[in-house]
């Protein structure tokens, strides 16, 4: 009778070539609705995983099938296949077909390769089952040995970064410098590098300068700014499996550009804004999150100026209060501050210093370790160096071997010496700053108005534990022996020049 039987089927096509040879879901869809009707029956639901399906997206059909089948297996009559390989990736999921048809008594039918349900039947599913798999596997291997060869050849494993074209030349996959893209990531690092920016400045200096991402998305966020920056595809390596190799496109910046970008970054995963000395380092008193700043240009009839403003990174999102904070209405609080821990008496200005001086040693004692650290990395790489040369002129390893060694080597040392003289720049000066922070605390109106930006920053974490902003109000929690001076930080209680 028509109707009686009643199947569920599922069609699987993953790849243009298999579509190419026959298997598109259409016809997968056709030969088992075929085969159900000849069987006086229906298909009553059909799983379908298309050939730009994910492995995870496919296994969840997969998976899905089978608990729509254990669950109504009472009112079904058996599962359809076009063929075993397009039943299961592998055999483990053709064990699981096994698996159910033996615990529910549903038949699995493969349209396209019928056999008999007795045991050669099922020894000849199993062996091209096996059979699919082995090709599977050996389809996987084919691809990643032929990507490790596009590698060692020098050759970007997928898509080329931002600034460089894939392309086909004579039907192979080569790299090719995007014209246009390629300046804008030399414009990146050149900024980063030399004009005392971060990540917040940069994507405004970009934007300044007409410089776009994309047509639809013109501004450089700061994740695209940071993956760029520490890309290391644009001094000419490739990365591969956790490593990167040498290429043979075009690099796009030099290597002491690249590693002087490294240092600044400093392992960080974004900079504070360095052109303001309060942003991400001032949390909002209202949900919590970081404070960070805007820089507006406005002309004027002495030409453009510039008016840096904070305000939450939730500013915009729901009903959270809109404030901003001009950076002069900041500066004017923090210099109350510093008024306020002047101290007259002498005896107590010894006392703080000495209690600063030993709260410090601690600091340049981790300081001078990071160093010898250094130092000894150095001497090692030089000892390889060195006996590389020895085993170079004893003949014992090739000259292209030789030469790619010692590059490496060399890097590594310059890479070191960067660190080294990042550390020394510190040096004493950060040593002592906090007995330098607390005599400028004694004096600080004139000299903090010429500090530059990091001279600021560094004040106020030295100063406090962290600093909030209440309304139109800073409010900082001190750290000893800085909130033993405090005498109470007046707040302002009308709008004032903030908006």
């Amino acid at each position: 009778m028509i109707g009686t039987a009643k199947f569920i089927g599922l069609a699987r096509v993953s790849s243009r070539e298999q579509e190419r040879e026959g298997f598109s879901l259409d016809v997968q869809e056709e030969a088992l609705e075929r085969y159900a009707s000849r069987k006086g029956g229906e298909i009553v639901k059909l799983f379908r995983t298309a050939e730009t399906a994910s492995k995870e997206a496919e296994r969840k059909s997969f998976k899905e099938m089978l608990a729509y089948a254990r669950k109504n297996a009472k009112t079904l009559t058996g599962l359809l296949f076009y063929k075993v390989d397009r039943a299961a990736r592998n055999i483990f999921d053709y064990v699981e077909l096994e698996r159910l048809e033996a615990d529910t008594g549903l038949e699995v039918v493969y349209v396209a390769q019928p056999t008999e349900n007795t045991p050669a039947g099922r020894m000849q599913r199993r062996m091209l089952a096996n059979m699919a798999a082995f090709y599977t596997e050996q389809q996987s291997i084919d691809v990643k040995e032929g990507i490790a060869r596009r590698v060692q050849s020098g050759l970007f494993p997928s898509k080329a970064p931002y600034g460089y074209l894939n392309v086909r030349v004579d039907g192979r996959g080569l790299i090719e410098v995007d014209r246009a893209n390629s300046l804008k990531v030399q414009r990146i690092f050149e900024l980063y590098a030399t004009r005392n920016n971060t990540l917040d400045s940069l994507s405004a200096a970009l934007i300044r300068e007409g410089v776009t991402y994309t047509d639809s998305r013109p501004e450089f966020v700061r994740s695209t700014l940071h993956n760029i920056l520490r890309d290391r595809s644009y001094v000419g390596e490739v990365f591969y499996q956790d490593q990167w190799f040498p290429g043979q496109h075009e690099p796009l910046v030099d290597l002491t550009t690249f590693s002087r970008v490294q240092t600044l970054l400093g392992g960080k995963t974004y900079n504070a804004h360095s052109s303001v000395y309060g942003s991400n380092l001032i949390q909002c008193a209202y949900c919590g999150h970081p404070l960070v700043a805007e820089i507006k240009t406005k002309k004027t009839k002495a030409g453009p100026k510039e008016y840096r403003y904070y305000r939450c990174s939730r500013y915009n999102i729901g009903d959270h209060p809109k404030i901003r904070l001009n950076e002069i209405a900041l500066d004017k609080q923090v210099l109350e501050l510093f008024d306020s821990m002047h101290i007259e008496d002498e005896k107590i200005r010894a006392w703080v210093v000495k209690v600063l001086q030993a709260k410090t040693k601690g600091v340049g004692e981790m300081r001078v370790e990071h160093l010898e650290e250094l130092q000894r990395q150095q001497r090692k790489t030089q000892k390889k160096l060195n006996r590389l040369v020895e085993i170079y002129l004893g003949e014992e390893i090739e000259k292209d071997l030789y030469k790619a060694k010692q590059a490496e080597f060399k890097k590594r040392q310059d890479e070191i010496s960067l660190q080294i003289e990042a550390v020394q720049r510190q040096g004493s000066e950060q040593s002592d700053l906090a007995v330098k922070t607390f005599e400028l605390s004694q004096g600080l109106k004139e000299k903090w108005v010429i500090a530059d930006i990091s001279e600021k920053r560094r004040i106020l974490e030295i100063l406090c534990l962290n600093w909030t902003l209440e309304d139109a109000s800073l409010v900082g929690t001190m750290k000893k022996p800085f909130d033993v001076l405090i005498k109470g930080l007046s707040v302002q209680t009308t709008r004032g020049d903030w908006i």
